[in-house]
């Protein structure tokens, strides 16, 4: 599904990738483990198109998305959990989970949409719960599921997340990652960068 070959990228005159490959299969979870300044980060931005590459190939479905925006990619079915989750504080679980969409709801699948947000309460209780409380106010582990639940929301055939254990308590920790188990079962394709080690393994 996803193949890099000899990628370079980086910011301004910092170079932080130097000629990386990988490949992730479809229905595969596969995991990046390093620690800080590794560049893990800017490996998924730039898979993302947030971050521009310099040099190398990125195919997507036998596709080159190396030099796409980052909005281009997100339609091609690339969809990235950041790290520290970033949600949008000021607006409420049920405006971040239509964010998601927003592509969607440029094709007109309104009714599409509020059947995968029902989805999403499904796979995610909690925020059925909270749908009208704003998202700064949730707790981390409960923004955490928001993200995640945000980024499905795109229908996305490649699910990459950034770190999604930054944190969160023990206990909140097994939840994502039995969460990110279920995803997998699901028919998701995962992309998985983090530091804890013995919980991505």
């Amino acid at each position: 599904m996803l193949r890099i070959r000899n990628l370079v990228s980086g910011y301004g005159n910092l170079t932080v990738i130097r000629s990386a490959s990988l490949h992730v299969k479809a229905g595969e979870i596969v995991t990046i483990i390093g620690g800080n300044g590794a560049g893990k980060t800017t490996l998924l931005g730039t898979i993302a198109g947030i971050i521009s590459a310099r040099e190398g190939e990125i195919l997507f479905e036998n596709q080159s998305i190396a030099f796409l925006s980052s909005e281009k990619i997100t339609a091609h079915g690339i969809a990235l959990v950041p790290e520290g989750r970033q949600v949008f504080a000021s607006m409420t679980v049920l405006e971040n989970l239509e964010m998601g969409a927003y592509l969607r709801y440029r094709k007109g699948e309104k009714d599409e949409i509020a059947s995968d947000i029902e989805k999403m309460y499904s796979l995610f209780p909690v925020l059925k719960n909270r749908k009208h409380q704003r998202a700064g106010t949730l707790s981390g582990g409960e923004q955490q599921m928001l993200a995640i639940a945000r980024s499905l929301m795109a229908r996305p055939k490649l699910l990459m997340l950034d770190e999604p254990s930054l944190g969160l308590a023990p206990i909140i920790v097994q939840q994502i990652f039995a969460i990110i188990k279920e995803l997998r079962a699901l028919g998701n394709t995962i992309l998985l960068v983090e530091q804890n080690a013995k919980a991505a393994l």
